[in-house]
């Protein structure tokens, strides 16, 4: 590819990259970014005119600075994901609690504080708090920087551990698609679940 070529391509990939990033398609832009400098960094070595190769190596400072803010930003969108999946997944296993334990009063949940949005974390939990609240139900929130263990522990002494935590069913093939909004038809992830007494552990 010429360098003519290699412009025009540095061109339509670049576009492409502003209009994802535009639309808050953070991953893609980003892939797209990273393409459309390469291409531009290979015109500015194959085009004769000096001019020319500093104007494209200014604009390539410049993607490689919006690159940089992609990264980050790709990275707080998926940290978001993982955060709503996690909660989401919390709320259904509430449900569940509500609807099979007749005798339940008290729900205590230890977690780790989301680094990238705290606040929405907390207002989420908050909102299952009060939703509870109207079926008897206490929730008591306990953040901690240290707890890594994912476990459930009853009153009665049994405790649950899985290894991938709540998240262990895999998605829906589709949205018209049997398991999208009942689990029992959902296939799940490997991961190992230990379920057994207090009183066996010493």
């Amino acid at each position: 590819m010429s360098g003519i070529g290699h412009e025009a391509a540095a061109v339509q990939v670049l576009t492409r990259a502003v209009q994802l990033d535009n639309e808050k398609k953070f991953s893609e832009a980003l892939a797209c970014y990273e393409q459309g400098i390469r291409l531009l960094l290979q015109a500015a070595k194959e085009v004769q005119d000096e001019s020319k190769r500093s104007h494209f190596r200014k604009k390539t400072e410049e993607y490689l600075s919006r690159a940089e803010a992609m990264k980050e930003a790709a990275a707080k969108q998926r940290t978001l994901a993982r955060t709503h999946t996690q909660i989401y997944n919390f709320l259904q296993f509430c449900e569940l609690l509500v609807h099979k334990a007749e005798c339940l009063k008290l729900i205590v949940l230890q977690t780790t504080r989301d680094p990238g949005d705290h606040r929405t974390q907390h207002s989420r939990l908050e909102e299952i708090q009060h939703s509870l609240k109207k079926h008897n139900v206490t929730l008591t929130i306990e953040y901690s920087d240290t707890i890594h263990d994912r476990e459930i522990r009853f009153d009665n002494g049994w405790i649950i551990k899985i290894g991938r935590g709540l998240d262990y069913f895999r998605k829906a093939e589709g949205r018209f698609s049997l398991g999208w909004s009942d689990y029992h038809f959902r296939e799940c992830h490997q991961t190992t679940v230990d379920i057994f007494h207090q009183t066996s552990v010493k």
